[in-house]
């Protein structure tokens, strides 16, 4: 069987997986220097886009492709590929089609779907630049007040996002933008879960805890990040059914990942953003369950893929991630036989470690990377 994986970046992520499985892995990227070239069997380098993997995808005769692609640009382009390759050739694709990619990729669309399907969701105004005289009358008129989030529709990882205090702070942050959304700030803890689903069958992982919000804005790249979410007041049962309900609406393949801020005052649960993507949490999803959400992908085109497996495949252990910037241990192999995985480029590298207490865990975050950390609720 060959499966075709587009772009390298993330593929050793699964190539233990699928080592030895009776599988040809054939890597399509646009950059010959990538990363983990040298783990495929075959490697097609081509122009950037979703034509060159099309065409090498139907020239090798692949059973499945698997889109390895962490970054929201693409996305859509991933889509529309999938939907017409799966119509026209029969060739699975694990991940979503348009509609669920074109509504997790607008803020203000996401939050459309979230009211209509009932969930909490900061309440929110879209402005453009001429809106600006009446600003604190449109923030009024839904309720709330300074400090409010601005960002753009589009776009991850925290870009093009502020947290201001007042309306000078607004009008800077219009002075590089024409629009924008403006969102009340919830003040509590930040959760994400992961998703996998394909064929109309999901499953949903475990929360984990990425640091309080602030005022200052500080990303959780930043923070020590750990899991599962145990937060006095947090249902983690409630996240789960949340995002199952997500996932159902917006009938999503391959791996879905939600962002969510537990008010911890008020005790309420507010859906944030969605993403169709894998989730820059994985190696925390990784290590408290034992299994790796982009796995479930290649199981997706090799039709192995069952939510009851992955149930009974789940363990429950304690992790913890810690941004490091050059790790100057040993770097294993990204499976969890040394009770530790390093990811991210050189510079910026964090460590997941997994252990079966919390005790045990701040000691060996400790041995192997010499940082001191508080797991708390």
């Amino acid at each position: 069987m060959k499966i075709l994986f587009i772009g390298s970046r993330l593929f050793d992520d699964v190539e233990p997986y699928i080592r030895n499985k009776d599988i040809t892995s054939i890597v399509t990227e646009s950059n010959k220097n990538a990363d983990n070239l040298d783990l495929a069997d075959e490697v097609f380098i081509g122009p950037r886009g979703m034509v060159f993997p099309y065409n090498v995808a139907i020239e090798q005769n692949v059973s499945g492709i698997v889109p390895l692609i962490g970054i929201d640009p693409p996305l859509v382009d991933v889509a529309s590929m999938k939907e017409k390759i799966e119509e026209e050739y029969g060739i699975p694709v694990a991940s979503s089609c348009v509609k669920p990619v074109r509504i997790a990729a607008n803020k203000s669309k996401t939050k459309e779907l979230y009211n209509s399907i009932g969930l909490n969701t900061p309440e929110s105004v879209y402005l453009k630049k001429e809106d600006l005289d009446n600003f604190e009358d449109m923030i009024h008129s839904k309720g709330f007040d300074y400090p409010v989030v601005l960002k753009q529709n589009a776009g991850q990882g925290g870009k093009d996002i502020s947290i201001v205090e007042d309306f000078e702070g607004v009008k800077k942050y219009f002075e590089e933008f024409d629009e924008g959304l403006c969102e009340n700030f919830i003040e509590g803890a930040e959760i994400s879960i992961e998703t996998v689903g394909w064929k109309d069958n999901y499953y949903t992982f475990v929360p984990v805890y990425k640091g309080d919000t602030s005022v200052n804005g500080s990303h959780p790249i930043t923070r020590v990040r750990y899991g599962p979410a145990n937060i006095d007041g947090l249902d983690n049962e409630e996240v789960r059914q949340t995002a199952l309900k997500i996932a159902k609406t917006l009938k999503i393949e391959g791996n879905m990942d939600l962002d969510f801020i537990f008010d911890r005052k008020a005790k309420k649960l507010y859906s944030i953003e969605a993403n169709t993507r894998p989730s820059g949490t994985r190696y925390l999803t990784f290590a408290i369950t034992n299994v790796n959400p982009l796995h479930k992908l290649v199981d997706m085109v090799t039709g192995e893929f069952d939510v009851n497996k992955i149930a009974n495949e789940v363990e429950n252990h304690y992790c913890a991630e810690v941004p490091v910037g050059t790790f100057e241990g040993e770097i294993p192999e990204k499976t969890y036989n040394n009770d530790y995985i390093v990811h991210g480029p050189v510079g910026y590298q964090r460590v997941t470690v997994r252990a079966d207490s919390v005790d045990e865990l701040i000691k060996k975050v400790k041995d192997i990377t010499g940082k001191d950390i508080e797991i708390h609720n």
